[in-house]
């Protein structure tokens, strides 16, 4: 009969590092007074054994569960799922463990059934994706005791917590006034739905950039970040001849307007400009590579990890809008307009 083998315990952690099994307990109890070499040795030892921490009991020794919440909502957009992606790995790096809470959709009642959720398994703080207009009146409503960072979104208001999101009109702001100074006489866009705070940004970034070079702002066209709507406002935009450079919201729907230009017998760039937003992984590998406005989604979880642990830490409630600056990608999907 084969014996069945016990996971590892906090003894065989300390026989392993040469440690006491009281400073084993320190360390995973995060006391201050173990020295950083200690500290690391015992880690390593952790590591090497494969211990998993019992987080229950820590929890009960500590008060202190080590986990923040994170409300999501059920997505395929590149944006949303990867700042999870982010938020999960600048957590595990400040040592938190993540509880996801997903709701199928943005409204008001899932939003705070998913917080409640989280609360229920003492979270020490949230993060919360709220991209549409009802996400963030749900966290209105909802009463929190525990700190809260709102991200990925458009400006915010004080009583939401501290809001990290890229600047959308200063993004929308560099693809347009680039495809002006290329010398297009004016840029088209395909915008996404208005109750996006990032889209009405984005909106607002472009046409500042045409009010400020005094060009004329064609009427957008409606999108829904995908690439059938990108296509499908290509294959409009492609039927005028006068079309010059589009910016698109996102870079799905960029992509579903370059396949409606190649069908359109429209080359890229020779005859039409196209320029994203986001720069998605396969941005550079398309045909041909797509110009687009980078966000840099890694410093976007980091950001939001460190204002929720400093609320954590003080017991502070931080308020205002932090910004990470955006970034022009150019690459060959952008040229100078045909005579």
């Amino acid at each position: 009969m084969t014996a069945v083998r016990r996971p590892p315990a906090m003894r065989d952690v300390a026989s392993l590092a040469g440690v006491s099994h009281q400073t084993v307990s320190r360390v995973v109890n995060d006391h201050p007074n173990v020295r950083a070499q200690t500290r690391a040795r015992v880690l390593a030892a952790m590591r090497a054994l494969g211990y998993q921490l019992n987080v229950a009991a820590r929890t009960l020794v500590t008060n202190r569960s080590r986990t923040i919440g994170l409300v999501t909502f059920d997505t395929t957009l590149f944006g949303p799922s990867f700042m999870v992606h982010a938020i999960e790995r600048a957590a595990r790096e400040a040592g938190y463990f993540v509880s996801i809470a997903s709701a199928r959709e943005p409204d008001v009642p899932q939003v705070r059934d998913a917080v409640r959720r989280l609360r229920e398994q003492a979270v020490e703080g949230i993060v919360t994706l709220a991209p549409v207009a009802a996400a963030r009146t749900a966290l209105r409503r909802e009463p929190l005791d525990v700190p809260v960072v709102v991200l990925g979104i458009g400006a915010g208001e004080p009583d939401e917590g501290p809001t990290v999101s890229v600047d959308n009109a200063a993004g929308a702001g560099l693809a347009t006034g680039y495809l002006l100074r290329l010398g297009h006489r004016t840029v088209h866009h395909v915008a996404e739905p208005a109750d996006w705070p990032e889209a009405r940004d984005r909106l607002a970034g472009w046409r500042a950039a045409l009010d400020a070079a005094g060009r004329p702002a064609p009427p957008p066209l409606a999108g829904d970040w995908s690439a059938a709507a990108g296509y499908a406002a290509g294959r409009e935009l492609m039927a005028r001849p006068g079309v010059t450079a589009v910016f698109c919201a996102n870079d799905q729907t960029a992509i579903g307007l370059l396949r409606a230009a190649h069908e359109a017998g429209r080359s890229v760039p020779r005859d039409v400009s196209v320029v994203g937003f986001d720069d998605v992984p396969e941005a550079p590998y398309l045909l041909p590579p797509l110009t687009t406005v980078r966000q840099d989604f890694a410093e976007l979880g980091r950001r939001s990890l460190d204002l929720l642990v400093d609320q954590i830490a003080t017991g502070d409630r931080l308020g205002g809008q932090y910004t990470t600056a955006p970034q022009l990608i150019i690459r060959n999907s952008t040229g100078t307009p045909p005579e």
